[in-house]
């Protein structure tokens, strides 16, 4: 059965960036379970407190905390070290909370891809570069799986691992499993729906996102260097964007994928004033995977 969760992307949180001042984090969690999801992914490392804080909050809210995202600089051997650092601090949480939780590892691409809104194929990685990204990933995976934590790779925009036939090129050099999310596959040129359907026995996890590919044309056309500016307008509310949803959640019936998906609506940081229209917005998101995805899910979702 799926079963729904939030992140805290979805309430504009990424990197070190935070929500106080709007909202404190057990309020956020209290917010999504009253939305009716199961889970929430964790955020950065600490933003639910130390490990046993973490636990804490999830239960007092009554969500199961999915897994994490784990950002990792393949090609920075200085941030790398920062990334493996903090990769231990979230396995520890993950550890601590659900020890079958998923390490959602991804490369963190550079400045320059940053700002360059859908990189160019000839940006792509070969050679001893791609090779150090593909021995960075599958070490990060060992060592989740020595921990008892599910690894899944994420493809994301901006990044070594965005375009599709790269997602093909890693598949083929690794056993990892795939974190599949449709909005960031479009953005970078692929067919949602048909790749999910080619990559199906790899994929463990879902993340799923409307996104409006005329702002990231846009941004391409204007040469925008500002990356956290423009992507902020990229995400939309669930059947609203380009990412034909409606489609995808057949797909997703018609494999009979059986595991998370987890809504990320990506926006900018959290002011007071439009809290209320973000929780409007990820208790719609909530309603519309109930509406199109029924009877798959588990019932505590519904």
């Amino acid at each position: 059965m799926i079963r729904l969760a939030n992140a805290p992307v979805s309430y504009g949180v990424f990197g070190d960036l935070d929500v106080d001042g709007v909202v404190t984090t057990a309020e956020l969690l209290d917010t999504m379970a009253r939305s009716g999801y199961a889970g929430s992914e964790l955020g950065p490392p600490g933003f639910f407190g130390d490990p046993d804080g973490v636990a804490r909050v999830f239960a007092d809210a009554g969500l199961t905390p999915v897994g994490a995202y784990v950002p990792l600089h393949t090609q920075d051997p200085d941030a790398l070290e920062r990334d493996l650092a903090r990769m231990e601090q979230t396995f520890a949480e993950l550890e601590r909370t659900n020890p079958d939780g998923l390490a959602i590892l991804a490369d963190e691409g550079s400045d320059d891809l940053l700002r360059r809104p859908r990189k160019d194929p000839a940006q792509s990685l070969a050679g001893d570069d791609w090779a150090r990204l593909v021995r960075v990933l599958s070490d990060a995976a060992t060592r989740a799986r020595d921990r008892g934590l599910t690894p899944s790779v994420h493809p994301h925009i901006a990044t070594f691992v965005e375009l599709p036939d790269e997602v093909d090129r890693l598949l083929d050099a690794t056993d990892l499993s795939l974190t599949f999310d449709i909005g960031h596959l479009v953005l970078a040129g692929g067919d949602g729906i048909a790749l999910y359907r080619r990559w199906r026995e790899r994929i463990n996890h879902v993340h799923i996102k409307d996104v409006h590919i005329d702002v990231l044309e846009t941004a391409r056309a204007e040469r925008r260097t500002d990356f956290d500016e423009w992507w902020s307008g990229v995400s939309t509310t669930l059947g609203r964007g380009d990412s034909r949803l409606d489609e995808f959640a057949e797909a997703l019936l018609d494999t009979g994928y059986d595991g998370w998906v987890v809504v990320e609506q990506d926006r900018a940081p959290l002011t007071a004033a439009d809290y209320p229209a973000v929780v409007a917005d990820q208790a719609a998101n909530l309603r519309w995977l109930e509406d199109h995805l029924g009877p798959a899910l588990a019932r505590k979702d519904r």
